[in-house]
This record gives structure tokens, C-alpha cells and sequence, in this order.
């Protein structure tokens, strides 16, 4: 299908204002955000569930017709998105569930869920005629960015603050793009990229204000529910900073929705952190979105103003779900029970997920019995030094056998040297 046979335009999530595709715009005149608006009709009658079970793709290219972009043979060589979905009986032991499902995008690119927005990102930016893309992250979507730029052959520009984990700033180097480092927190380096960007007319590839990059992010939910044989999960927990996953999340449920092929929304969990806590500020005052002065350990997810808030919001009251927050020990803890139970190691702000979760179950806020998934959103090798502080290495043994023997028996239980 041609672009524009299966998008209608773009409309505003605020006034509720439509703008036509052509020209692209990234928010609306009021100054919010905009929602991709499909043609499901006319979708429905060229896209079927069939044409995924004869599909060989795995990557996110296999729902285009459900993506505001065209399609290029070069995406063949490259996958993004089909990461897995795991079943975990220790951990739904440990936490206290039935049924408990990790979403394990720790597997993409560049190890995090960001790539889904890149990839689709990029190729709009090329069907713009743009060839430098601009964004500002904490370290994954700049990471992500990165790495697909390097190979799609693309440039990329990154803002990021410059206490970002040494790791994440590592990788946007490795992969060649070119670095910005601001003296100031996410929201400052949001800013100056998007300025920066309009001043020199080039694409911004900022999730918190660009519509189409949300749209790549859905793919998230596409799969969760193919890889649940079209079963729907009761309850979806989402680490959540500027709110722009757990609104792709929503927006992929919408679309099958809208199919016919799926007939009720998940309950969807925004799981924050106790120092930055916009959304569930604004959700439990029944006020607007206001800024907060954001401290967290889990980077990722640490914003002092949320730019996706009000789609976030949305999926959260739309899909009947709520807003939970949890502290930066918590998270750290989650984060080595996860590593230890399952073998994922999970930065802190994917691991925000399963301290959610856990907190959720506690509180009755979710029954024992529901079937529930766990977005993981980046991998642990991103933030080490964050890791070892619910670890401690330990201390040298001597190069002899009886040495090793005596360490071992003082930490494994029911080791015998007999």
C-alpha cells in the first residue's frame, strides 16, 4: 500500500485538531502532540492476520501496512524488533504470579527498545529527503540512533547531558555519530537539540514531539500479542520517563483494535521512579503536567518534564491501568533478582518494570492469577557501575586448591570439599 492510501493525517491529542500528511509537522499549533491517524478501513481490506503467519520477516517490517512509511529492500539486511517473549516460572514464583512474561528487547541493535523508533525514524527522514537526524536522550535512543545510522548510512547528531553512563556516550562514538555533551540534565539537552534541529532544518528524531517515531515503538505490542497466539495479557507493566513508550504501547493495541483483530485493550502500568514522578503527579492530583526536579539512578527514565505525557496518560486511563512508583533501591534490587533468576541483566530503568510489578502485587493493585508481561526495555552492559552497587566483588584467593576449596565452601551452600 502507498502512504498516503493508508494514512489519513495527523491529529492533535489535545485540541483534537487535524493537519493533512503532506506537509510533516512534529506537534501541533497549540504546542502538543500528535497521533498518526490511520485508514483502518481501508487497511483492513489489503492486511490480514494470515499475511503474518506466511510471513518470514521478523523485524518490525513485517506490519507495514500499519506504519506511516514505505518500504526499502535494504531493511532485509537488518533486524530490528522480533525480540523474544519469556516465560518465567521463578520469577512469577519469587514475585508471587501465575502466569509472567518478560518482553526482552534487551536483544535489538543496540540493545534496547529504542530501536524500534529508529529504525522507522530513519526511513522517514530519508522519505523526507533527510539524511542528518538529530535527537536528545539520556544514552539509549542516542545509542540507537547511532548504531542504525551507522548502518543505514546516515548522520546523526546527539545532545545528551554529560553525566550520562559512560557506557551509553561510549557507544554513540563507537558507532560514529557525532556528540554533543551538555552541561545540564535531559530536559536542557531536549531543548537545544530540537532548536537546533528547526534552526538548520533537520530531522529530529526527539519521540517526546515527533509522531512517527511512537509508531515504530508499537511494534512492541504487535508482537507481544502474535507471540501470545493472539491472547491478550491482563496487565502490561512499562518503565516510564516522557511517557513515549507506554503511549506506542497503547497505540499498537489501538490498531488491532481497530482491525477487528483483537477485541479489548490490556491494563496498562506506568511504572516511574519516586524522583521523577510527572505522571503519577498528575494522575493522582487530577491536574495537568507539571515539572518536577527529576534525581533517579535509572537514567533512562529520569525527566523533569515528561514531553509524551498526555498520550501516557491516555493509555493509562484509557486502558484502565495506573500509575505506580518505586525507588531507586527497589529498582536496583529488582534489577539483580532479575539477572539472577531469569539471565537478563536489565538497566536499572527496565528493571523499574519488575520493581513495578512486584510493588503491584503487594499492594493487591493486580491479582495473583493475572497473566501479566514485563517490558524490558535495555540492557544492564549500558550502566555497570549502577549494577555494582547491589554487588561486591570479591576479595582475591591465593593460586593454591585448598585456598579456592575454603572460599567456595563460604559461599555455596552445601559445597563439600570430601
Amino acid at each position: 500500500m502507498k502512504v498516503q492510501d493508508k494514512l489519513l493525517g495527523y491529529q492533535c491529542i489535545s485540541c483534537e485538531i487535524e493537519y493533512p500528511i503532506i506537509p510533516f509537522r512534529y506537534i501541533c499549533d497549540c504546542g502538543e502532540n500528535l497521533d498518526v491517524i490511520y485508514n483502518y478501513p481501508r487497511i483492513a481490506r489489503h492486511f490480514f492476520k494470515t499475511d503474518l503467519l506466511s510471513s518470514k520477516d521478523r523485524s518490525v517490517w513485517r506490519y507495514l501496512p500499519l506504519l506511516p512509511v514505505k518500504y526499502s529492500p535494504e531493511h532485509t539486511d537488518i533486524q530490528v524488533g522480533g525480540t523474544p517473549l519469556i516465560e518465567s516460572k521463578s520469577l512469577a514464583d519469587s514475585i508471587g504470579l501465575q502466569h509472567l512474561f518478560l518482553k526482552d528487547d534487551t536483544r535489538n541493535v543496540s540493545g534496547s527498545l529504542k530501536d524500534r523508533a529508529s529504525e522507522i525514524g530513519i526511513q522517514h527522514a530519508s522519505e523526507q529527503g533527510q539524511h542528518i537526524l538529530v535527537a536528545a536522550s539520556t544514552g539509549n535512543a542516542a545509542a540507537s540512533l547511532s548504531s542504525l545510522a551507522a548502518y543505514h548510512r546516515k548522520q546523526a547528531i546527539i545532545f545528551a547531558p554529560a553525566s550520562a553512563p559512560p557506557a551509553k556516550l561510549t557507544q554513540i562514538l563507537q558507532y560514529g555519530a557525532t556528540l554533543v555533551p551538555v552541561n545540564s540534565h535531559y530536559d536542557d539537552a531536549f531543548r537545544l537539540s530540537f532548536e537546533f534541529s528547526q534552526k538548520h532544518n533537520l530531522y529530529s528524531r526527539n519521540t517526546g514531539i515527533n509522531p512517527v517515531l511512537s509508531e515504530g515503538k508499537k511494534t512492541v505490542a504487535f508482537e507481544i500479542v502474535e507471540q501470545l497466539n493472539w491472547l491478550i495479557p491482563d496487565v502490561i507493566f512499562v518503565p516510564t520517563g516522557d511517557g513515549c513508550i507506554i503511549g506506542g504501547v497503547y497505540k499498537g493495541f489501538y490498531d488491532l483494535i481497530q482491525l477487528g483483530w483483537i477485541d479489548k485493550m490490556p491494563r496498562l502500568v506506568a511504572v516511574q521512579s519516586e524522583g521523577s514522578p510527572a505522571i503519577m503527579n498528575a494522575i493522582q492530583n487530577d491536574a495537568p503536567i507539571h515539572g518536577v526536579d527529576s534525581s533517579t539512578i535509572a537514567d533512562s527514565i529520569s525527566v523533569n518534564y515528561p514531553r509524551d505525557g498526555l498520550k501516557a496518560i491516555r493509555a493509562i486511563t484509557d486502558s484502565g491501568g495506573f500509575c505506580i512508583t518505586v525507588t531507586d533501591d527497589e529498582i536496583l534490587s529488582a534489577q539483580l533478582e532479575l539477572s539472577s533468576t531469569t539471565g537478563i541483566f536489565a538497566e536499572p530503568a527496565s528493571a523499574a518494570s519488575v520493581a513495578g510489578c512486584k510493588k503491584a502485587v503487594e499492594s493487591d493493585m493486580i491479582r495473583q492469577n493475572d497473566s501479566v508481561v514485563l517490558l524490558i526495555t535495555g540492557t544492564g552492559l549500558k550502566d555497570i557501575p549502577s549494577a555494582q552497587k547491589k554487588i561486591q566483588l570479591p576479595t582475591p584467593v591465593d593460586a593454591n586448591l585448598d585456598d579456592v576449596e575454603s572460599f567456595l565452601k563460604s559461599r555455596i551452600s552445601g559445597f563439600s570439599t570430601s
